[in-house]
C-alpha cells in the first residue's frame, strides 16, 4: 500500500480542519424535517445517521489528496495508519485506554454500584432494548465513531506534523468544541429556552467537550489507533458528567466521605497510570510515536 505524508501549510491545515468540523455540523440540518423535529425525534435520529455516516465516508478521499507521495521516508505511512486503522495493537487499544477512562470515573461507577444501576447491565433485556433504542444507538454507537474519526482521526495527521504532539493536541479540540455550539438552536427554538440560559448552557458543553477533546486527542495520539477514543466517548457519554451533587445528596456523612474518597482515589490513579497505560510501545505506534 502507497505510503504517504501530509506536507501542506500551517493555514492549509486549520482551513482543512475547519472545513470538516462545518460539513460534520452542515449535515446534521440538511434534512427539512430536522427544522420542526427534535433532535432526539426518531426521524431526525435516522437522517442524521445516514448525513453523518456520508461525511465519515466522503473525509479520508477529501485528506488524501492533500498529501503527497512518499516511498522512501520513516515519517510515510499508508492512509488508514495515518487514520488509525491498523491491525497491531488493536486489542490494547480496545481495552487499555477504556479501563484507564473506568479509573478516573472511579466515582461516578461506584454511584452506580450502590444505586444498583450494575444490575442492570447484566440483565439481557437492558441491551436489548437499547440496540432499538436510537437514541442509545447515536450516542454510544454513531456519535463516538463518527465524531472521533472526523475530529481526531482525519484532523491530526493534518495538525501533527506542522504543529507536533502538543500543539496538535491542544488545536484540534477546538473544532470539536466550538461544533457543539449548535445544540444552542435546539434549547432555542425547540425547548423555547430563553437566549442567555441557552448560550451559558452551550458555552459550558463547549467548554467540556473541549477539554475531553484534549483526552481523546492525546489517547489517539499515544496509541494510534482510533478505536481506543472511540471507546473513550462511548463510555463517557453513557456516564455523563459527573454527578457531584448526588454525593452531596447522601444523608450518612460517613457514606458521603467514601464517596468523595473513590472520587480522589479515581483522579489520583488515573494521573499516575495515564503515562505508563498509554505508551505507544504497549500498542506498536510507529506513527504518532511520542
Amino acid at each position: 500500500m502507497a505510503t504517504i505524508v501530509f506536507q501542506i501549510a500551517g493555514w492549509q491545515s486549520i482551513l482543512l480542519c475547519l472545513l470538516f468540523a462545518v460539513i460534520y455540523v452542515a449535515s446534521l440540518y440538511v434534512w427539512a424535517g430536522s427544522q420542526r423535529e427534535t433532535r432526539d425525534h426518531p426521524t431526525t435520529i435516522k437522517r442524521r445517521i445516514m448525513s453523518v455516516c456520508f461525511v465519515t465516508l466522503f473525509t479520508p478521499p477529501l485528506l488524501w489528496c492533500f498529501s503527497t507521495y512518499r516511498e522512501d521516508s520513516a515519517e510515510a505511512h499508508s492512509l488508514f495508519e495515518w487514520l488509525g486503522i491498523r491491525v497491531s495493537g488493536f486489542f490494547q487499544a480496545l481495552v487499555l485506554p477504556l479501563a484507564l477512562t473506568m479509573i478516573l470515573f472511579l466515582g461516578p461507577l461506584t454511584l452506580h454500584y450502590m444505586d444498583g444501576v450494575f444490575k442492570l447491565y447484566l440483565e439481557p433485556r437492558y441491551w436489548t432494548s437499547s440496540l432499538k433504542n436510537y437514541q442509545w444507538i447515536r450516542n454510544h454507537i454513531v456519535a463516538p465513531f463518527s465524531e472521533e474519526f472526523i475530529f481526531r482521526s482525519c484532523m491530526l495527521p493534518l495538525l501533527v506534523p506542522i504543529y507536533g504532539f502538543g500543539w496538535s493536541i491542544l488545536i484540534c479540540p477546538l473544532f470539536f468544541g466550538v461544533a457543539h455550539l449548535h445544540h444552542m438552536i435546539e434549547k432555542v427554538t425547540h425547548l423555547k429556552m430563553d437566549v442567555d440560559s441557552a448560550l451559558k448552557q452551550s458555552l459550558f458543553q463547549m467548554g467540556y467537550t473541549t477539554v475531553f477533546g484534549f483526552y481523546t486527542a492525546f489517547i489517539f495520539l499515544r496509541t494510534g489507533h482510533v478505536i481506543a477514543p472511540i471507546m473513550v466517548h462511548a463510555f463517557c457519554n453513557h456516564m455523563g458528567f459527573p454527578a457531584f451533587n448526588e454525593v452531596m445528596a447522601y444523608q450518612d456523612k460517613s457514606l458521603r466521605q467514601r464517596l468523595m474518597f473513590s472520587f480522589g482515589l479515581g483522579l489520583i490513579l488515573w494521573i499516575f497510570l495515564l503515562y505508563p497505560m498509554t505508551s505507544p510501545f504497549l500498542y506498536s505506534n510507529d506513527i504518532y510515536n511520542s
